[in-house]
């Protein structure tokens, strides 16, 4: 079987790189290694229950037919996949905030809010901050060089109190940064877009929403999926890409292979190994509590707590299980109309994958427990939320183990290599990297990047060698 591309990685921008060049009519195969699509946000039911795995909230949300809306990512991401805002049944959060020691900043989808916070706190960084805000607005994004490499630095230039550089630091940080605590202009200019100037929301459903719509577009534009359908390796012969070979050691051809199995795995399924530092190191452990009443009824009213206990944020792989004082506090029943009879808080928080393997099958399972009453402990003590443990009703735990088993990232790095590449190319004619590794971030993100890349090198290219060939 001969296909004009063949997608491996069922994940957001793997479905979406594939529906883009369906819908130019090209022949599109997915192949994905487990049973369920959606990669890093999928979804699960577990005793009764459905749960999305990896999704706080989706960022980029911009209102349709607002100023906002004109050039947005979401809207360029709609327009290219031919989808409909309102078929994304999207909730708009009420309010989240950035969280330190004796310090709160509130912000929402009305930026003005964030302006209002900043003044308030720290009268003297007005100006600062709204230059920043300015250059953030009017940062062009490039694919064809890397970007300065230093968020700190950015913020120093245009900010002098250190507490303020860092709240709006660990948002970013938690929500995209591949590196240990810092990241790059690009990936700050992107995330500060996306969390700050545009906003948060969650689509009705959770994220199996936009799973579904996705796949049935696919069927409806003739991609063919395949689950349990692992790759072994990628064929390459004279420096370009042939097609595949499964697990099963059947043989599939195409001159098109988009992968966002990540960078240093892509690179391993063509035989070229990675360097060590190509290798991501952050992951995290997550737990979501089900309460017996909605986290508003507790007194805890954002959708989305990004907090440290430490005045200078931390953001590093830890030496032991987990490090609780930093990490993200969600709330999905905190998003307008989405509450319901029960309430759910999701805690997340970085955590080591060497030290999570190295356990014995009975040491990892009172381990997760235990870390997941340590994380609740400190975020009650320390006054991030209400004490809500006496509330719960069901609690799952997943740790870096479970993020390497069911993704496939090494180390269970859930943003990919520090190693970024814009555009996609990894030194193999015709084998792209989409999603984290190539540097778009989120889910919005990561959809425009199996976009970007499928019009790059799919579309373009494709045209392009016709036009050589007429």
């Amino acid at each position: 079987m001969v296909y004009d591309a063949i997608v491996i990685g069922a994940g957001m921008s793997g479905l979406a790189a594939a529906l883009r060049l369906a819908l130019h009519e090209k022949r599109v195969l997915v192949l994905e290694k487990h049973e369920l699509w959606g990669g890093l946000n999928s979804f699960y039911t577990l005793r009764g229950r459905p749960f999305d795995v990896g999704l706080h909230a989706l960022t980029n949300f911009v209102r349709p037919g607002t100023p906002q809306a004109k050039g947005a990512p979401l809207m360029r991401l709609l327009r290219a996949l031919r989808i409909r805002h309102e078929e994304l049944r999207l909730i708009e959060q009420d309010v989240s905030e950035i969280v330190f020691p004796g310090a709160r900043l509130a912000f929402a989808n009305d930026f003005a809010l964030l302006e209002s916070e900043v003044a308030r706190l720290f009268p003297s960084q007005r100006d600062g901050f709204a230059r920043l805000t300015q250059l953030m607005r009017a940062y062009q994004l490039n694919e064809e060089r890397p970007p300065p490499p230093s968020a700190r630095a950015l913020l120093e230039r245009h900010l002098s109190e250190p507490l303020l550089r860092e709240m709006l630091l660990l948002p970013v940080l938690l929500y995209g940064s591949a590196r240990e605590d810092d990241t790059d202009e690009q990936t700050f200019a992107i995330l500060f877009r996306a969390l700050f100037l545009e906003g948060l929301s969650r689509p009705a459903g959770g994220i199996r929403t936009i799973l579904n719509l996705l796949i049935r577009r696919l069927k409806q534009a003739g991609v063919e999926l395949r689950l349990s359908a692992g790759v072994q390796r990628v064929l390459v012969a004279d420096g370009r890409v042939r097609g595949v070979v499964l697990e099963s050691a059947e043989e599939l051809a195409a001159p098109l292979v988009l992968s966002c199995a990540g960078r240093v795995e892509t690179l391993a399924l063509a035989g070229r190994p990675s360097a060590p530092a190509d290798e991501g190191r952050l992951s995290f452990l997550e737990s979501i509590w089900i309460l017996d009443r909605p986290a508003h009824a507790l007194g805890h009213r954002a959708a989305t707590s990004f907090y440290s206990l430490e005045e200078r944020c931390i953001y590093r792989r830890p030496a032991g299980l987990i490090d609780a004082r930093t990490g993200v506090l969600s709330s999905g029943d905190n998003f307008g109309a989405a509450r319901g009879p029960e309430g759910e808080l999701r805690l997340t928080v970085p955590a080591s994958h060497p030290a999570w393997r190295a356990l014995t099958p009975e040491a990892y399972a009172a381990a997760k427990e235990r870390c997941a009453d340590e994380v609740a402990a400190a975020v009650v003590e320390a006054g991030v939320t209400a004490d809500f443990r006496a509330r719960r009703v069901f609690r799952d735990v997943f740790t870096p183990a479970t993020i390497e088993r069911f993704t496939g990232h090494r180390g269970g790095a859930v943003y990919g290599s520090p190693t970024k590449q814009l555009d996609g190319a990894t030194g193999l004619d015709g084998l792209v990297l989409i999603g984290t590794d190539q540097g778009y971030l989120g889910v919005v993100g990561a959809m425009l990047s199996g976009v970007a890349m499928a019009n790059r090198h799919g579309l373009a290219a494709h045209a392009a060698r016709e036009a050589l060939s007429g």
